[in-house]
């Protein structure tokens, strides 16, 4: 008979009752966030959060040779913690939600809300001038899993629209037209929706020269990570009218300090990395 697998987790055994109805060969077992695990306490993987734990070392060497974070990327994960280990993340897991969250920001963004939501008699009564996404480009930074989810949505809606990808490989949509390079792409976008990983080369990708070019009036959303954004180029972007709105999942830091100017601007939208 062989051993059951030992899944050592730093999320609350009870909160995962899916997993482990669908897994019921395999012991969850909690273990804390700090500290060191209790006294015998032994799996061969743990799963863990995106940014890891203050007692990453301690936990791993308790027999683990699989780390599972619940996180899209791995970019926040200590990665001097693994010591050869297999690392993996959650990616692809949350694109329904954050597609369906983008698409959601994007129909605020046209429809105005929720500033058109009545709590006292307007000046005027059935006059209103809404956007519409009907003849307007979607830019996607970013055509992975969630790109791919969030262009199907859109082009349901009847949007043109178009990318731009690390690689020269076609596009994985046949509606989708993938752009030579991020110029080519900002002139072109009425809502430009971030979706690309955090790495060195996309520290910043939305820098003041690329905020320089963007279509004036572009509405940005950014759902990946809040480093692909020049949080102070945006700012004078914003200031400036070039950008109409900024919804934001995602920002540099996080959490955000209180009074950091991103939560009274005008022109931002911004959320706790929910979507």
């Amino acid at each position: 008979m062989n051993p059951r697998t030992r899944v050592l987790t730093h999320f609350p055994v009870a909160s995962l009752a899916g997993m482990r109805a669908e897994f019921a060969d395999v012991e969850f077992i909690e273990v804390p966030q700090q500290g060191d695990p209790p006294a015998g306490v032994a799996g061969d993987v743990l799963l863990t959060f995106a940014w890891g734990s203050p007692n990453l070392a301690a936990v791993v060497e308790r027999g683990v040779r699989w780390i599972h974070t619940i996180g899209t990327g791995v970019d926040r994960f200590p990665l001097e913690g693994v010591r050869g280990r297999v690392l993996t993340c959650a990616r692809g897991a949350t694109v329904v939600p954050i597609a369906e969250w983008t698409l959601a920001c994007m129909l605020a963004f046209e429809k105005d809300l929720p500033a058109r939501w009545l709590s006292a008699p307007p000046e005027t009564w059935n006059m209103a001038a809404l956007g519409t996404f009907s003849g307007r480009t979607l830019g996607l930074v970013g055509i992975g899993a969630i790109g791919r989810a969030v262009a199907e949505r859109a082009l349901a809606f009847g949007m043109r629209v178009r990318a731009v990808r690390r690689t020269t490989a076609a596009s994985p949509l046949a509606r989708v037209d993938v752009v030579p390079s991020l110029r080519d792409l900002l002139g072109l976008a009425d809502h430009l929706v971030l979706a690309a990983a955090a790495t060195r080369e996309t520290r910043h990708l939305l820098d003041a020269d690329a905020f320089a070019h963007v279509k004036p009036g572009v509405h940005l959303v950014n759902v990946s990570r809040g480093t692909l954004v020049d949080q102070e180029a945006l700012r004078a972007a914003l200031d400036a009218g070039r950008v109409a709105l900024a919804s934001l999942d995602v920002c540099d830091p996080e959490p955000l300090p209180a009074g950091h100017w991103l939560y009274d601007h005008p022109r931002v939208r911004l959320s706790a990395h929910v979507s």
